[in-house]
Order: C-alpha cells, then structure tokens, then sequence
C-alpha cells in the first residue's frame, strides 16, 4: 500500500510539473496534444480539468500519506509513558510450569539412620543400580564400601560423550572406546542416628591411538556421586531429590 501511494504521488507530481509553467510553454506543450486545427477555448478547457484532476489526486495521494505517517506515530507513541515520554519498563515471560533443575546434592550428605541399617540401605541401593561391591576392599563393620568397576559406557560413538557428563577430559586427540567408574561410600557416625554419607568416584576410560589402548583416570564432573546419593536418599526418606518441580513464574 505505501508503494502504491508513492507511486501516484510521483504521477501526480510529474503531471503538475509539466502543466504549471509559464503561458507560452503551456501552449507549446498544448500544441503536442491537440492539432494544430483545435479551438484555443477547447484546449484551456481539456487543460482545466486536466489541473482539478490532478489537483484532486494530489490532496487524495497527500490524505494518504499523512494518514499513514500519523498512525505510525501513534503507534511509536504508544511505546511511551505520558507522564515521563521514557519507554517503560520490559518484562520477559519465559513461560510458566518450567521443569526446574535442583542443584547438586550436598556431598557428604547427613541422613536420620542408625549406621548398620545405613549401611545395608547403601548395599541395597547398589544392587538396584546393578553395581558390584568389591568384598576384599571394603570394610563394612567401619563403614567403608567400594565397588567393582561399573561400566557406563561402551563404543566409540557415545564413549565420548558419556566421558564428558561423568568425567573433565583434558586428552583431546584421544579416542574413547569405554567408560567406567568406581565409587567408594563412607559413612561418617555424628551420633546415633545421624550419619555424613560421602562419596567419591573414580572415573576412567578406556582411550587407544589405534596400536595400543589403555585405562586413562579422569576428573570426576559429580555426576557419577550426585546420581548415588539422590537413589540412597530416595531409599532413606521415600522422597527423591530428582522428582519434578515446576516454577510458577
């Protein structure tokens, strides 16, 4: 729409140029137009109504624009306040019902249990996650429990991947065929019924150049103790952490 009004505001522009001249080049452009043999008062007529015309579209094609132009600056001004003329203030909805991530658990983590049922509560929560305890290094009667290497990972395709959730790689020209980890769980007695439960993993993967592979200690993200914790405290309480909440924003 705002080409089209340009467009016949231009027309009409180019028209008015060529009839508002002077008397005798008025004339001379007539004389193009009509033949030679034209009564004089037939040209000045066709030549009035040819300037109302134009005049009309002209005020018609200016209506336009200056409709036009004022509901523009309507619009701009509805972005302002009256009071100050400062555009007021933004608010960003980022929607609601959100699924909120917890951080992670605290680790050691207290927890309300005498420590031998703490303790066989820990070896029930490890068979659950199919892990292995490793008998000939743990000691349970002082509250320590280790286990057998657990593999999470296994393929060079998602191996990568899975090292970086568990793991802080630092080798970058390794290629990863395997993933594992070994936790050790300790209970730490506070008094009789409350226990500091602490975890540490031990993440490793298996990394080869194409000769020759190898198991490769890497950091631990957390990932591999949090994910432990919020299963031995769903088995001790009944609520998991990793239930999900939603934020009403």
């Amino acid at each position: 729409m705002s080409l089209n009004l340009v467009g016949t505001a231009r027309a009409a522009t180019t028209t008015i140029h060529f009839f508002l001249t002077s008397y005798i080049q008025f004339s001379r452009r007539l004389s193009y137009i009509f033949p030679m043999s034209t009564p004089i008062k037939l040209k000045l007529g066709v030549a009035v109504v040819v300037l109302c015309f134009v005049q009309i579209v002209s005020a018609q094609t200016q209506k336009g624009i200056d409709t036009q132009t004022r509901k523009i600056k309507e619009d701009a001004n509805k972005t302002t306040t009256r009071e100050s003329g400062e555009p007021p203030a933004r608010s960003f909805d980022w929607g609601k019902g959100k699924t909120e991530v917890r951080d992670r658990l605290p680790n050691p983590y207290k927890l309300n249990s005498r420590r031998d049922v703490l303790v066989e509560t820990i070896m029930d929560a490890l068979k659950e996650r199919k892990m292995v305890v490793d008998e000939a290094s743990s000691r349970l009667k002082d509250g320590i429990i280790v286990t057998q290497p657990f593999v999470f990972s296994k393929g060079p395709v998602i191996t990568q991947n899975e090292l970086n959730r568990y793991g802080i790689l630092t080798f970058a020209d390794t290629a990863w065929s395997r993933g594992q980890y070994t936790l050790t769980i300790e209970v730490q007695s506070i008094d009789g019924i409350q226990n500091n439960v602490l975890v540490n993993a031990k993440i490793e993967g298996r990394a080869g150049n194409g000769l020759t592979s190898e198991w490769r200690t890497v950091q631990s993200s957390g990932l591999a103790e949090d994910e432990f914790l919020a299963k031995l405290v769903e088995m001790v309480t009944g609520n998991s952490p990793d239930t999900p909440k939603t934020t009403d924003q």
